[in-house]
Parts: structure tokens; sequence; C-alpha cells
């Protein structure tokens, strides 16, 4: 990963911008994160279905991966950090 070698100036346009994308990524993990203590408890109060919610767990790390790169990328753009 190649950083910047001069100082990284960001507009306010560009702060804001990120600063949504954060608040975006971080309310999707969430979601995420919520949907698996969701399924842990259906599965203790109705065990029967646990083949069911075990499909919706495995499902959420990858959607959190995906969110977290796109996020990543999203940034490195912005502060001009290019991988090599």
């Amino acid at each position: 990963m190649a950083t910047p070698l001069n100082p990284v100036t960001l507009s306010p346009e560009q702060i804001e911008a990120l600063n949504s994308r954060f608040a975006d990524t971080r309310h999707d993990i969430n979601n995420h994160l919520s949907l698996i203590v969701a399924a842990v408890e259906l599965i203790k109060r109705k065990p029967e279905s646990v083949e069911r919610m075990a499909a919706n767990i495995a499902a959420q790390p990858d959607k959190i991966m995906k969110d977290m790169r796109a996020f990543t990328e999203a940034f490195e753009q912005a502060l001009g950090i290019t991988r090599e």
C-alpha cells in the first residue's frame, strides 16, 4: 500500500461525504450484527428454526466484509492511497 508522500487536504464536502459513508457503513454493519443476535435468540426459543437461522447467520460476515471493503475503497480514494 502506498500512502501519499505529501499532506492530503480534503474539502469540507469530501469530509462530509466520508462521514456520511462512515455512518452508512456503521449502520449497515450494526444491522448485520443485529440479525445475527436475533437469529441466535430465535434459535434459543425455537430450536427447530436452527437450520433456517444458521443460513441467515452464515450470510452476515460476507455482507459485513463487503460493506467494509466498499468503505475502505472510498476512504483510500479520498486520501489518495493506492495499492501496489
